[in-house]
């Protein structure tokens, strides 16, 4: 996002496009190989520095959109983005999505028997700042069944989604928390092979953890290179 270069399709970390435990993904990746368009200026420039005016202003608190609380342990999200070189890179929109504490969508399609929270949407924003630094807050999201093979159950995650300078940089993953014994047996998390994994999921941070109110995790997310957090699409620029 602080430049555009091709991404090593050949890297371990990458998830496939179609990977067997994971079902849908044999219906969704491509079929025929890829035709690599060239990037022209309207794909590599965009509005940086200007997405909370384009935007409106910050969803930063999950927690506070509605006229009571949430239900559900609330917690504080933050860390930098930064790019192959361990930079910041400022001016990055991370928009974010996820289930409530039941683990339930606000989505027309999730049906499962779960409750709706009518005080938690699952949906915010933030921007990084000059030093490539986020922050928001939020509820613990539910564990949550999906259908994929018998008894089969997503961990709580939050989904993750970063903009660039352009709209076409988009990137999406998924943030894990530590000692969640789903992860371990997730067909969508374990397309990620070891150890690159393990970048996907938070630390717990008592430094960030404020007293009486939230706990806290950290969740750096490297943009390309040695030290890439795995992304949704296994080749991006």
């Amino acid at each position: 996002m602080t430049g555009i270069a091709p991404y090593s399709s050949d890297d371990a970390g990458a998830p496939p496009s179609r990977y067997g435990d994971y079902r849908s993904t044999a219906l969704r990746a491509p079929s025929q190989p890829r035709v690599q368009a060239p990037q022209t200026l309207t794909e590599t420039t965009g509005p940086g520095g200007v997405w909370d005016r384009m935007m409106g202003s910050a969803l930063a608190d999950l927690t506070t959109q509605h006229g009571g609380a949430p239900i559900g342990q609330r917690i504080i999200v933050s860390g930098r983005v930064l790019d192959d070189q361990g930079r910041p890179v400022p001016d990055t929109v991370m928009e974010i999505w996820q289930a409530n504490a039941a683990g339930r969508y606000i989505h027309a399609r999730d049906q499962w028997d779960a409750p709706i929270d009518p005080n938690f949407t699952g949906a915010g924003r933030v921007v990084t700042d000059a030093d490539g630094r986020y922050r928001f807050v939020t509820v613990r999201p539910g564990a949550y069944p999906w259908g994929n093979h018998h008894n089969a159950w997503r961990p709580a995650h939050i989904h993750l989604s970063l903009l660039g300078p352009a709209f076409a940089t988009r990137l999406v993953t998924q943030l894990y928390f530590p000692d969640d014994p789903l992860i371990e047996i997730d067909p969508i998390a374990n397309a990620v092979p070891m150890p690159y994994r393990q970048r996907m999921v938070s630390r717990f941070d008592l430094a960030t953890t404020e007293p009486n109110r939230a706990l806290g995790y950290l969740f750096d997310v490297v943009l390309k290179g040695r030290m890439q957090t795995p992304f949704e699409d296994d080749h991006h620029d």
